[in-house]
């Protein structure tokens, strides 16, 4: 089972990670900018973008257009078998990408690159952390996440309407940004160019948003890191940011006002800055 990845520029390697329901396309934007330096890699996580079972499915995604999906009923499954979790994902990239390179992680790709630092350090030089947590869900002792009823209600709805629900996502992720009208159409054009995402990578990207809590792991991870945040971002807010760059041996943070939770989207330039300074 291999990976769709789009490759771009030569030198030093770095892998671009898309968050949840997305696919590596979202890098769109920054990667051009970034192959400048870097041999950049974009890859689509299991059963999302085309990391389908075949070519049919890939070229299948390819000819659909955003606002007509199929339903879920009608799609097999591209990797039946496969466990979403933290660890199968990280088994699959680490035996995908055998080199050490740098790990640029989003969101849910944020939760999947922390944890790929703490189990092969010796292939995950230096981190990007880009609006990420090492807890998304509230908790007793962690005020920085979403309640876990909204969370269970977006599971519960992706049964119902999975295209609704994760447009509904999308608008959550640009609230209250800059640009935050033409960023939501940005999102929304993006979401299914590559077709439909598997159900049961979808339900898998929600459980380990739901149960994943990596607070423990973090004074393990000595890596170079570099956390990017959003200033009004409400799915990871930038006091989870601050709470990683303290708990990391070796990280900075990095704010960008009037940008959510898609910084490299809403100011791709500041985000760029930011990125290649950390990096050189």
């Amino acid at each position: 089972m291999s990976l769709h990845v789009e490759s771009y520029g030569s030198g030093a390697p770095l892998l671009l990670i898309h968050g949840w329901g997305m696919h590596g396309g979202i890098w769109g934007s920054v990667a051009p900018q970034l192959a400048q330096r870097f041999h950049v890699h974009c890859v689509d996580l299991p059963g999302h973008g085309y990391s389908k079972a075949g070519k049919g499915e890939e070229e299948r995604g390819k000819g659909k257009t955003a606002g007509s999906p199929l339903p879920f009923s009608l799609l097999p499954s591209p990797f039946p078998d496969f466990p979403f979790s933290l660890d199968s994902i990280v088994d699959q990239l680490s035996a995908q990408f055998t080199d050490p390179l740098t790990v640029c992680g989003w969101s849910l790709g944020g939760q999947v690159a922390l944890r790929w630092a703490q189990l092969a350090p010796e292939q995950v030089q230096q981190l990007v952390l880009v609006s990420i947590t090492p807890c998304f869900v509230e908790r007793e002792d962690w005020l920085f996440g979403m309640a876990q009823e909204t969370l269970q209600q977006f599971g519960t709805d992706l049964e119902r309407d999975y295209a609704a629900t994760l447009r509904r996502f999308l608008a959550l992720q640009v609230r209250g940004s800059e640009h935050e009208r033409e960023l939501l159409l940005t999102l929304r054009e993006c979401l299914f160019s590559r077709g439909e995402p598997d159900l049961a990578a979808l339900r898998g990207g929600l459980e380990i948003l739901c149960d994943a809590d990596l607070r423990a792991e973090l004074p393990a991870i000595c890596q170079p890191v570099l956390v990017i945040t959003g200033e009004r971002d409400k799915l990871t807010p930038p006091e989870a940011s601050y709470y990683l760059a303290k708990a990391l041996p070796n990280a900075r943070v990095k704010e960008i006002a009037g940008a959510a939770h898609t910084p490299f989207l809403s100011h791709p330039q500041i985000f760029l800055q930011h990125l290649n300074e950390f990096l050189a």
